[in-house]
């Protein structure tokens, strides 16, 4: 028996019976579950590699994301280095270092 024709006897059966709650728990479990069957096929995840899949997304962004941050660091690292050089540049010329070194 296929998702959909469990749904439909659930139905069924809530229509006849009134609606009991626990007709009404399974009718949405169900639905529920049919719903996410149908999202996962239409997104192509529904095959049995999609998990590996997934996993190896999941892998390759935390990378993405790490190597996004070391690149920031290390641009960081270096700027603050150009601007401490140049400061020592400053008071060097500022002292009069050129003048010594003539």
């Amino acid at each position: 028996m296929t998702r959909e024709d469990m749904l439909a006897r659930l139905i069924a059966q809530a229509r006849t019976e009134g609606g009991e709650l626990i007709t009404l728990r399974a009718v949405v479990e169900e639905a529920s579950e049919l719903g996410a069957s149908r999202v996962l096929d239409r997104l192509g995840l529904a095959d049995p590699g999609a998990q590996d899949d997934l996993d190896e997304l999941r892998e390759l962004l935390s990378a993405w994301r790490d190597a996004k941050a070391s690149a920031w660091k290390a641009a960081i690292e270096w700027l603050v280095r150009g601007v401490l050089a140049l400061l020592l540049v400053g008071i060097a010329v500022r002292l009069g270092a050129a003048d010594m070194l003539s």
